[in-house]
């Protein structure tokens, strides 16, 4: 073997495919050891392959797990095992789905050895570690034996991949990213985030938002699930935190941390609210994050398709929090209760607007504060109110009755102005005769 041309293989793999040497090593060594096996071993046999990079000799073993009688069905167990149709295993690692992991197994010369004859080849040896017997060294193989070598490293190389491509992404769960949507399968959304693809499911869609072939987006890494066919990249849209990260991007003062995103509450396509204090003394927390002519508030609502953003200033003061939250609705009073109740008070015009469309507001600021709140018209800005009703229904009343009066007097004028009008036509009139 060319160790020189081997290695520069080994590096350009590593590199390419973003696994280290050591994981490629371990994989060669199991399609070595997988097609000793196939020419040479007998079924039922563990074999273990150790490569030497510098030679590029191999090395083999065979591995028997050391047992004692405690461990061993005997036949009577055996036989009982198969009148219920249980087949008993022979790994105490191989687990039927529905049952439990055997706490004994059949005993197999290919794959166990008791625990005294192991002793005679090594006397340090446990019970339930393996036993490495040497096998003698094989250079030729069939072309079966090579063509099962091949498959068992294009599939460790794949799996090794998929296992850092899952770590990466694991590694930045929480975190934004941008995407583009390669294909829709029903109510599911396949979206390229590079490496690989992320899943967008339809409860972690925006509701309204349609999405298009080449769509380019920004989503938020839910989590990275392990499934039976490998590591899936969950992704969302309607996460919370995708708002305040999409704000750490556009507003530096947030980034640096001198603005501090204290909570947020959204419903998702419709409404959210955001909480910002400053711990610096002279940054105004809000105006930092809606920027020049909205500049900065803008890009944020243009990623999540118009999505309405309230910027709140927060407070340590439950009642002017509470007030400050339930903006743009203009509060006349904030009463605390007991069991982290608030009653807040309003106007009659701003009632509706406090409330909010199907409760809205009022919800989003219940979320927002972590305050249950109840509203309720003020009392003396409604008294107010219905006096100022009552005295501009006076005035139109009054208006009426003087009404009456004042048409007869046009009237009257208007008969002066016809009656002078008539005789100057009879003077023109006689002055023609």
């Amino acid at each position: 073997m060319d160790i020189k041309s081997f290695q520069r293989a080994l590096s350009q793999i590593a590199e390419t495919r973003g696994i280290s040497p050591e994981v490629i090593i371990g994989t060669l060594e199991a399609a070595l050891a997988t097609a000793y096996k196939k020419d040479y071993g007998q079924k039922g046999q563990k074999i273990k392959a150790k490569f030497n990079q510098v030679s590029g000799d191999a090395q083999f073993w065979q591995l028997k797990l050391v047992v004692d009688e405690s461990m061993l069905y005997t036949q009577e167990e055996i036989d009982a095992l198969k009148e219920k149709k249980i087949m008993p295993s022979e790994d105490f690692d191989r687990v039927i789905e529905g049952q439990e992991a055997p706490k004994k197994v059949v005993f197999n010369p290919e794959k166990h050895i008791m625990i005294n004859e192991a002793k005679k080849e090594n006397p340090k040896i446990q019970l339930g570690e393996e036993l490495e017997i040497p096998l003698p060294s094989k250079q030729d193989y069939g072309r079966i034996a090579a063509q099962t070598a091949k498959q068992v490293i294009l599939q460790k190389i794949r799996e090794a991949e998929k296992d850092v491509i899952a770590s990466e992404y694991r590694s930045k769960e929480g975190e934004i990213i941008s995407g583009v949507v390669q294909r829709i399968e029903g109510n599911i959304i396949l979206i390229d985030i590079g490496k690989t693809l992320g899943i967008l499911n339809r409860e972690e869609q925006i509701p309204g938002e349609f999405y298009r072939q080449g769509q380019r987006l920004k989503f938020y890494i839910l989590k990275v699930e392990d499934t039976p066919k490998g590591s899936v990249v969950l992704l969302s849209r309607v996460y919370p935190k995708l708002v305040s990260r999409l704000f750490e991007l556009e507003v530096p003062e947030i980034s640096s941390g001198t603005v501090v995103i204290k909570s947020i509450a959204r419903e998702p396509g419709y409404r959210t609210k955001i909480a910002v204090a400053s711990t610096e003394s002279g940054i105004d927390p809000i105006g930092s994050c809606v920027g020049q002519r909205g500049t900065r508030i803008m890009a944020v609502i243009n990623e999540l398709g118009g999505e309405k953003i309230d910027v709140i200033q927060w407070q340590e003061d439950p009642e002017k929090f509470i007030a400050n939250a339930l903006s743009p609705a203009k509060i006349s009073g904030v009463k605390i209760e007991d069991k982290n109740t608030a009653t807040v008070f309003v106007s009659p015009e701003q009632f509706s607007l406090a409330i909010g469309k199907d409760g809205r507001n009022v919800r989003l600021a219940a979320n927002l504060t972590g305050w249950k709140i109840d509203i309720k018209p003020d009392e003396k800005t409604e008294a107010k109110s219905e006096a100022k009703k009552a005295e501009e229904k006076s005035e139109s009343e009054s208006k009426k009755e003087e009404k009456p009066e004042e048409v007869k007097k046009e009237k009257k004028v208007k008969k002066a102005k016809k009656s002078k009008k008539e005789e100057s036509a009879e003077e023109k009139a006689e002055e023609t005769k």
